[in-house]
Parts: C-alpha cells; sequence; structure tokens
C-alpha cells in the first residue's frame, strides 16, 4: 500500500495540484447488477462491493465547515449507486473506470482510486476483484 501512495505522490507533484490533497474514503458500498460475461450473468442480478477513495484538497471545507466547500459524497453515492444498478457490464473494470469517471467529474476531485469486487465469483475465494487509479 505504502508504494502505491508513493507512486499517487509522485504522479501528483509532476503536475500543478493544490497544495493538500487530502482523501475523502466511502468503504463497503454493497450493491447488486448485472455483471459478467457468462449467460447466466446477464440474466441475475450479482453482489458488487465498491471502494473508493477520492483525492482533494479539504482545506476550504476544514475551515469554513460548509458543504459548498467540498465534495458532497452522499450526492456522488447516490450518482454511483444510480449508474451501478442500472448498468449491465461485462468487466469489473468497466463499472470500476465509470464510477471514476463519475467522481473526477467533481472538479475538486484530483485523483480517484476505485475497488470493484465480485464476492463468492471464485470458488474458493472470497471475493474476486480491481482497482484502478484516475486522475484529471
Amino acid at each position: 500500500m505504502w508504494l502505491l501512495t508513493i507512486a499517487i505522490m509522485i504522479k501528483i507533484w509532476g503536475r500543478e495540484m493544490s497544495k493538500n490533497l487530502d482523501k475523502i474514503e466511502i468503504k463497503d458500498l454493497q450493491l447488486r447488477c448485472i455483471i459478467g460475461i457468462q449467460d447466466w450473468e446477464r440474466k441475475t442480478l450479482q453482489d458488487v462491493l465498491i471502494n473508493l477513495t477520492m483525492f482533494t484538497d479539504l482545506t476550504a471545507s476544514g475551515k469554513s465547515d460548509n458543504i459548498d466547500d467540498t465534495v458532497n459524497y452522499k450526492t456522488l453515492c447516490k450518482q454511483i449507486i444510480a449508474m451501478t444498478e442500472a448498468s449491465s457490464f461485462f468487466l469489473v473494470e468497466k463499472l470500476a473506470s465509470a464510477i471514476a469517471d463519475l467522481a473526477l467529474g467533481d472538479e475538486r476531485v484530483e485523483m480517484v482510486q476505485v475497488t470493484v469486487e465480485k464476492p463468492g465469483a471464485l470458488r474458493f475465494a472470497r471475493s474476486v476483484g480491481v482497482t484502478i487509479q484516475r486522475s484529471k
């Protein structure tokens, strides 16, 4: 995990971004959607577990205590739920990418890390999934 953090910081320092890079996290969002490549997966809702970390500067909202100065994670969560439940992607990679696009749609989010898992997708594994990171 620390290597990922270092890689993110190197990438960020190479661009002009705000001085402070804080995190907003949404953890263990459990949803159901059509996802997968098998015929039965195209007909049956499956569980997905979503985690995302948004990197942004929280200095202004920390001083003002005003929701207009930060990323409204409730609004974003509602967008993620609506998009995911209406989706029918073949790959978890595509779902993760679509979630990242939603998060990066907020001008304050400079980078996002998204993990999407399919619990029980493999017989002897608790879960299988992908983690992606995207930036503007």
